[in-house]
């Protein structure tokens, strides 16, 4: 496998293949995965980057909102087709359709800003959390299993995630909640640009958003025949940050219905500043015993 940090970054830089009236074209690769589908959070920033290049530089993606529509192919490229809906004063709209054998495979329209002046209020951070450094890495906790996907998470995540409360990649791991927190960063520095940092949250977001809906039933990614898929994504931009620092983020799920469960997230800097919002609904379909 190659460098995680440098195939990640390569699956950001989208190919532009030119406009068509009222589309803008890109494509991009798609990241090998265990099971052969598309990781969520590498499409959904794929969408961002390509709706961003079509934006003037003094604009941010602050808020996006996606529906995953089918199963993407790890074997195949990915065209992305960006709608110029609006441009206004100060807001831009952009509607990203993704596209692999003609098929779209996810759907997201993202609304940019530039910077102005207005009310201002946030969320503190939760206190009396350890410190990152003190938690085990996703690598020190599955380094000695072997097993494909456990090697993958180990070894070939971009992102370092350290979970506050135990891990539930096993049976039996961790007390019954809907709740959870971890630290994540990428592993290693990437590049000072603004829009890239808002892209790489976009996809480190979808890692464990769904987890504590499953955590609340007892349930651990090893369950045998448990089928989970994003449904949708939104997530809301507050400020700048850099993903290749610490950050803290905070998750919940406060329903789980017709086998579909739904979580929050918020995405704070080590410091505690407030840098995003998230929310998803995925499928989760537990066999009956």
């Amino acid at each position: 496998m190659s460098d995680p940090l440098a195939g990640f970054l390569a699956a950001l830089d989208l190919t532009d293949t030119g406009a068509r009236t009222r589309e803008d074209i890109f494509t991009g690769p798609s990241q090998w995965m265990p099971g052969g589908r598309v990781f969520g959070g590498q499409v959904l920033a794929q969408s961002l980057v390509a709706a961003t290049r079509t934006i003037p530089e003094d604009r941010r993606v602050h808020s996006m909102h996606g529906y995953f529509l089918r199963p993407g192919d790890v074997d195949l490229p990915i065209t992305f087709s960006v709608d110029r809906i609006h441009d206004g004063r100060s807001f831009s709209t952009r509607r990203t359709q993704c596209y692999q054998n003609g098929e779209p495979i996810l759907s997201m329209i993202a609304s940019f800003q530039d910077t102005d002046p207005g009310l201002e209020h946030t969320v503190e951070m939760p206190t009396g959390l350890p410190d990152p450094e003190s938690l085990p890495s996703t690598a020190d906790v599955l380094a000695s299993v072997d097993h494909p996907v456990a090697q993958f998470w180990a070894t070939q995540r971009a992102f370092d995630i350290r979970h506050i409360e135990r891990p539930i990649y096993f049976p039996g791991d961790g007390e019954h909640t809907t709740r959870q927190a971890v630290w994540m960063r990428a592993i290693g520095r990437l590049p000072d640009d603004p829009n890239l940092h808002r892209a790489a949250l976009a996809y480190a977001s979808d890692y464990v958003i769904l987890e504590p809906a499953l955590r609340g039933h007892g349930l651990s990614w090893s369950v045998p025949g448990m089928k989970v898929a994003s449904l949708d994504h939104a997530m809301w931009w507050h400020r700048d940050g850099r993903v290749d620092e610490w950050l803290l983020y905070e998750q919940e799920s406060p329903v789980a219905i017709g086998g579909r469960g739904l979580s929050f997230g918020r995405i704070f800097t080590q410091d505690g500043i407030l840098l995003a919002t998230v929310g998803q609904e995925g499928m989760i379909r537990v066999p009956v015993v």
